[in-house]
């Protein structure tokens, strides 16, 4: 296993949330690719607020693939990309920066609100997902918005299209490297399997659980 963990490239999937990456991670592991534990990942995400992506690169040693946070926060992928120069990176996203904005208010009021509307300061800080106010600093430190409008629309959708165009840029004389894909096209599954030289294993995305909304 250890052989097999060090011939193989890493990949990273480096799409925001709400982008497909629950799908993403179904592809991989129908290809048997090992990917690493979610939950030891996301705690790793004070390292991220620090920029120290020591232990983020330990991490990485686990396992083959990762996606969501802290792979999926801005400018890690410089970080991974300078580190292990043979990775891979998919970066998926929505059809629109408005479709993912409400994508993603909608989980986060499902999750942490008591209605429908977008999680207030207190509901966030009290949140026990990973640790007690996880949501709220990641809230605070991605997207930067003030407490009185936490989701906020125009910073929001400005921190999406940041982040993908920035990759895009950084990749642009790599591409090699980077596959850009949305989970709602069907020839999008044939153009990952042939990102990462595996054989197709359906004919379109394989859906767990199809809902109007993607995770």
């Amino acid at each position: 296993m250890t052989f097999y963990l060090k011939s193989k490239p890493k990949i990273f999937c480096i799409g925001f949330n709400k982008t497909g990456t629950t799908t993403i991670e179904k592809v991989l592991k129908d290809f048997k690719i090992k990917l690493g534990n979610q939950e030891e990942a996301e705690m790793l995400i004070t390292n991220w607020f620090n920029r120290d992506f020591k232990e983020i690169f330990n991490y990485v040693k686990s396992a083959t693939a990762f996606q969501d946070i802290p792979f999926s926060l801005p400018y890690t992928f410089i970080a991974l990309a300078q580190k292990f120069p043979n990775a891979k990176f998919i970066l998926t996203i929505r059809d629109n920066d408005e479709q993912w904005y409400n994508s993603i208010v909608k989980f986060h009021s499902k999750l942490w609100s008591s209605d429908e509307s977008a999680p207030k300061v207190n509901e966030l800080k009290n949140a026990n997902y990973r640790y007690k106010g996880l949501a709220y600093e990641y809230i605070k430190q991605v997207f930067n918005t003030p407490d009185d409008d936490l989701y906020h629309k125009q910073t929001l959708i400005k921190t999406y299209n940041n982040h993908n165009n920035l990759v895009k840029d950084y990749f642009r004389a790599h591409p090699e490297k980077l596959i850009v894909i949305n989970t709602s096209n069907k020839a999008d599954y044939f153009r990952l399997c042939d990102f990462l030289k595996e054989k197709p294993l359906h004919d379109n995305f394989p859906w767990e659980n199809k809902t109007s909304d993607i995770k």
